[in-house]
């Protein structure tokens, strides 16, 4: 597939930085707001990462590899979605990335994602509203 395409959702949220890499990279609340999935990885660049669940009475294991681990800045993972009904080659993988900046008690949070077409970028764009929706829930709870 192939694409230049990336689509970013940009984001502030109410919380110091340290909460927010907290909610991106520990699996007990990457669970409470990533429609269930049980996030497996030890964050270490070039081994594997999976999101596990079940979606409407179906099994998924989304998966990839971490690219980039900065802690309290960047990380980046590739992905390859159980839904995409791509086949498991190289060049089906999304790349996503997470940024966040430390606005003293708030944070920008900057998500990319890429290797994709338009469509699909669009709708990347509103689940990752959705999705980041209730990570601020949990963190402002």
């Amino acid at each position: 597939m192939q694409s230049d395409f990336k689509s970013v959702y940009e984001t502030t949220v109410n919380a110091p930085v340290e909460k927010v890499w907290e909610a991106l990279t520990n699996p007990l609340i990457v669970k409470q707001y990533f429609f269930g999935s049980n996030l497996e990885t030890d964050w270490v660049v070039g081994n594997p990462i999976y999101f596990k669940g079940e979606y409407n009475g179906m099994a998924y294991q989304d998966k990839g590899i971490v690219l980039e681990f900065e802690p309290l800045h960047k990380l980046s993972f590739s992905y390859l979605s159980n839904w995409s009904g791509l086949p498991d080659k190289p060049e089906n993988y999304l790349f996503v990335q997470y940024e966040v900046f430390d606005l003293k008690n708030l944070t920008k949070l900057v998500i990319t994602q890429s290797n994709y077409d338009e469509t699909r970028a669009k709708h990347s764009a509103s689940n990752w509203e959705n999705v980041i929706d209730g990570l601020k829930k949990i963190l402002n709870s």
